[in-house]
Formats: structure tokens, C-alpha cells, sequence
């Protein structure tokens, strides 16, 4: 429960910026761990599955973004929201 009360600060921080990749990675991450605990509760509930891997490929493509045009801020936002490093290739 701290990650969803650290998340709403961050949320907050970010409101008057909404159309930038940190608030919309933190806004999809917030809704990822909604999800995640969702399915725990209801394994067959295929459409949240489909919803969730939809919403994981946006951030992934943002977070790739963040770390082609500014690598410190990305991994700032990573430390701060608690995500693995993509991988690369």
C-alpha cells in the first residue's frame, strides 16, 4: 500500500503537466497494479487480461521513449515507481 500512496504524490506533483511521458508512465502503472490485483481475485476474467497486456505495451513503448531522449529522468521515474529496467537487444 505505500506504492499506491507514493503513486497519488507523484500523481499530484504531475497534475499540471498531464500530457508528459512521467505522468502518463505513473498513470498506466497505477492502473497496471489495479489490474494486477484485480486478476488475482478473478483469474478468468480474459477481457482485463487483454486490457492489461494493452496498457503494459503503452508504457513499455513510453518508457522507451523516456530513455532514448533523456536517460536520467527515466531512470529517475523507474527508482521512484519501483519497475524493472526494460531490456534491450
Amino acid at each position: 500500500m505505500v506504492k499506491n500512496s507514493f503513486i497519488s504524490i507523484i500523481l499530484k506533483e504531475q497534475e499540471e503537466n498531464k500530457g508528459s511521458v512521467e505522468f502518463q508512465v505513473v498513470s498506466f502503472t497505477n492502473k497496471i497494479r489495479r489490474l494486477t490485483s484485480h486478476l488475482e481475485l478473478h483469474k478468468k476474467d480474459y477481457l482485463s487480461q487483454r486490457g492489461l497486456r494493452k496498457i503494459l505495451g503503452k508504457r513499455q513503448r513510453l518508457l522507451a521513449y523516456l530513455s532514448k531522449k533523456n536517460r536520467v529522468r527515466y531512470k529517475e521515474l523507474i527508482g521512484q515507481l519501483d519497475i524493472r529496467e526494460r531490456k534491450t537487444r
